[in-house]
């Protein structure tokens, strides 16, 4: 058997990877001078690095690891699964029982009318999918100049040409020639960051209000579909005001333009309901998984497609797919993920006893001289790092630079929670339990007490002018 011993010295482990492997979104460079972290091995919601170090993982992965690390169950299937059928691709009328039972699960568990499923190997190539998906079903409807597609700013739907694109992070942007021609960006409902003295309200209606002068601009028969997520993961837990959604949609409805709802992050249990779009109120015509689908045990995302698009894709031979769409290992072991979240009944549990145990952590950090307030919903949190409260300033540093530094403190102290920005955010697997949250919460204060001590001897507590 051909496996890398876990038990070689972290700094031989560290060279041979900055030897031969090159990390996404990381300046290689500067990483192999550090020197990467090596995990090793995962339970319930800790990490184990190659020193030894239990980490609590805050972050799911990537926002992923619903059911927790470890679980048996995931790994009987995808053997089982393996010795019966391997793989064997969904073209050439063919289809094989795991894709089949895994399509027909999806659309029980997804909102009416949600009843068809186009499997991609990621939630990049399924966002790659409905770029084609919603230009072919308007061209197939006689309408082939409504092409155009309106995302956000500081929205992420991937890292391929077209998903980087759908996405609105200029960074990426800047690289690659993107976004590619037909794709469009409004501001996003940030209003912390950017709402500056309107009310919430005031300026959720204002940037919903943006989709529809952009519609205008464009020409409402130019204009495809819109694309957003319900709440901004990557973006940093960018929760819209109450009255974004609603205005939104009433936009789609009336210029009849196709709603994505990027479902990625906030599917399969995050915000307290099986998708973002019943926590938020939105309808869409498509919806994009991956992540919170297999629970990170598998590469697999995909589409969930309303009836009439899919009708009409149905009736035209669509020219599109991926080698390992619906593959039978990854649609096992997501099948197996559904079952669990299921009869766990963790959706429930993030509703009524981990998320509501989550936010009263979270909010007893409010009082933090370093906490801007706390944004959360369900399992998935932010928390706002600036030097003035009141005025939610930002730092005189350059952006980033203070949660850099916070995230290196929670590094330190074993626990993982990201920065966007001056932004932490937090993501944990459903599972976790009371008494973690209480350690998350802790090991938190004191990174943000570390952090604050660092940017005092530093003097680095100055707002930007």
């Amino acid at each position: 058997m051909s496996v890398l011993s876990n038990h070689m010295p972290t700094a031989e482990l560290q060279a041979l990877d900055a030897a031969h492997h090159m990390h996404p979104f990381t300046t290689n460079d500067e990483l192999a001078e550090k020197g990467a972290r090596i995990i090793t091995r995962a339970k319930g919601v800790f990490l184990t690095d190659s020193e030894g170090n239990e980490i609590l993982d805050a972050m799911a992965g990537l926002w992923c690891v619903n059911i927790g690390y470890g679980r048996p169950e995931m790994a009987e299937v995808a053997a089982r699964q393996m010795m019966e059928l391997p793989y064997y691709n969904t073209f050439f009328m063919t289809t094989h029982v795991p894709a089949i039972a895994l399509a027909q699960e999806i659309a029980k568990l997804a909102p009416e009318g949600l009843n068809h499923v186009f499997f991609a190997g990621s939630g990049s190539e399924a966002n790659d999918t409905n770029i084609r998906m919603v230009r072919t079903y308007w061209a197939e409807k006689g309408k082939p100049a409504k092409s155009h597609i309106i995302s956000r700013k500081n929205a992420y739907h991937g890292s391929s040409v077209g998903s980087g694109s759908l996405g609105g992070m200029a960074y990426m942007h800047a690289q690659g020639g993107l976004p590619i021609p037909g794709i469009h960006h409004i501001n996003q409902p940030d209003w912390w960051a950017e709402g500056g003295d309107m009310t919430p309200e005031e300026f959720g209606l204002a940037r919903a209000e943006e989709l529809e002068a952009k519609i205008l601009e464009l020409g409402e028969d130019n204009v495809a579909a819109f694309i957003a997520e319900p709440i901004q993961g990557a973006g940093g837990v960018v929760i819209p005001p109450q009255t974004y959604w609603p205005e939104i949609q009433r936009i789609c409805d009336a210029y009849e333009i196709l709603l994505i709802a990027d479902e990625v992050i906030c599917g399969f249990g995050r915000t307290g309901n099986w998708f973002g779009s019943q926590t938020m109120g939105i309808r869409p015509h498509i919806m994009t998984i991956a992540k919170g689908l297999s629970s990170g045990y598998q590469p697999i995302g995909g589409s969930i497609v309303c009836d009439e698009v899919a009708q009409v894709i149905g009736a035209t031979e669509f020219n599109h797919g991926y080698t390992y769409s619906g593959h039978p290992v990854a649609a096992a072991v997501a099948l197996e993920n559904l079952r669990i979240l299921q009869e766990e009944k963790l959706v429930d549990r993030v509703r009524d006893v981990g998320g509501p145990a989550l936010k009263a952590g979270l909010e007893s950090l409010n009082d933090h001289p370093l906490v801007g307030g706390i944004s959360i919903k369900g399992m998935m949190a932010s928390i706002p790092l600036t030097p003035h409260k009141e005025s939610r300033a930002k730092f005189a540093t350059d952006a980033g630079t203070v949660g850099y530094m916070c995230r290196e403190r929670c590094f330190a102290n074993n626990l993982v929670m990201r920065h966007v920005g001056d932004r932490m955010i937090i993501s944990p697997p459903l599972v976790i339990e009371l008494d973690e949250i209480d350690l998350l919460i802790s090991r938190a204060k004191k990174a943000l007490d570390e952090t604050y001590a660092q940017l005092k001897d530093q003097d680095l507590l100055k707002a930007a002018s």
